[in-house]
């Protein structure tokens, strides 16, 4: 996959004065002219590599939009997409289990990863009518693998051969997928067994890979996080910024730091170079707890949400500047935002938790 094209970079004193221009987009499922005024439980928001898709779950579907057509007749929908033999492009009529996470491979346009309560961890290809794809099907289950239970997180490592699936909080499971060319050239995935590779001493919330992907970030009960050497799962270092829960990890793409939300409100960001926390950064009133984290493709900017706790927290969405700690501008939103998700080239901030359902807001590409 050649490498999409990024955005210039803007500078924080030009940040607020483009940002602020912009509103923000409905990616509604009602057909009506105007957008449902219901909130959706958006359970997770991802981007694709090339930022062309945005994926999110509800309950038992997923939903993967084209970014540039928000109305809901240029999406794809996987109803009840982890029903039991599997879903196929809007399959009807089978219940399914309700849907925990989801996550894009970062290295193949298309590919996506779910877990659902039914104990599976599924692979789907669900490149979206009127996208620049590569052969393929839109919305077809790929690979099953079983994990035995819900998976309470799920992640990505760089290559895109390998996941990291959380079942419980003290079991860690290694998900491996090797990709196989048929005859015709249509990617043909396969899911090895799953082996649970560690078993914890603690309860982790949340983990994320390193840039490199050899160290693993960890959060964890009172207020640590654990970096730990992958794939030995031997623990190297342990943060300790937080006085409670840290729920959500992330180092950002320049590396040159990791930030951290815990339950106390604040997000601690520590230099990789030596370790040492550069700033705390906290909205006052903004999170009562932050669990979803999200840099920019230039890491020169972070934003955070409450995941799943809707209600936990006021309105609006902070854009901190993360070599200064400063907030640069404030997103408005109706309520307190639960997933957040930058574009991975361009300044566009998705997020979800507001009436009508996921809403992009951001710099468009051709007004750089």
């Amino acid at each position: 996959m050649a490498p999409p094209n990024r955005a210039p970079a803007l500078s924080k004193t030009q940040f607020p004065g483009v940002f602020k221009q912009f509103k923000p987009a409905v990616f509604s499922e009602s057909l009506g002219p105007r957008p449902s005024g219901l909130i959706q439980k958006i359970a997770a928001v991802s981007w694709s590599p090339t930022g062309a898709l945005i994926a999110t779950c509800t309950s038992a579907s997923i939903r993967v939009w084209s970014a540039e057509r928000p109305n809901v007749r240029s999406s794809t929908e996987l109803k009840n997409a982890h029903a039991k033999g599997g879903a196929t492009f809007g399959s009807p009529g089978v219940s399914g289990e309700v849907i925990d996470t989801l996550a894009f491979c970062p290295t193949t346009e298309g590919v996506l990863a779910s877990s659902g309560r039914d104990g599976l961890i599924r692979l789907w290809d669900v490149r979206v009518p009127g996208t620049v794809a590569h052969v393929g099907g839109k919305g077809m289950a790929l690979a099953d693998c079983k994990i035995g239970g819900e998976g309470h997180f799920l992640k990505w490592h760089p290559n895109g051969r390998e996941m990291l699936v959380g079942r419980h909080r003290d079991q860690i499971y290694s998900v491996d997928i090797r990709r196989v060319t048929a005859l015709d050239a249509t990617p043909v995935y396969s899911m090895e067994s799953t082996e649970r590779i560690h078993r914890a001493s603690k309860n982790y919330y949340d983990m994320s890979f390193s840039n490199t992907g050899r160290e693993i970030f960890a959060t964890a009960e009172g207020g640590s996080v654990d970096i730990i050497d992958y794939p030995s799962m031997t623990r190297l270092h342990t943060l300790k910024g937080h006085p409670e829960t840290t729920y959500a990890v992330q180092q950002s793409p320049a590396g040159t730091c990791v930030a951290v939300g815990g339950a106390d409100a604040n997000i601690s960001l520590w230099s990789t170079h030596d370790w040492y926390c550069m700033h705390t950064l906290s909205a006052p009133g903004q999170l009562m707890s932050v669990k979803d984290l999200s840099f920019s493709f230039d890491g020169a900017y972070l934003v955070a949400g409450c995941g799943d706790a809707a209600r936990d927290g006021t309105p609006g969405i902070p854009i901190y500047h993360v070599d200064t700690g400063e907030v640069v501008h404030t997103v408005e939103t109706v309520n307190c935002p639960t997933f957040v998700a930058w574009h991975p080239t361009q300044y566009h901030v998705a997020y979800a938790g507001d009436p009508g359902g996921l809403k992009v807001v951001g710099k468009p590409a051709e007004a750089v």
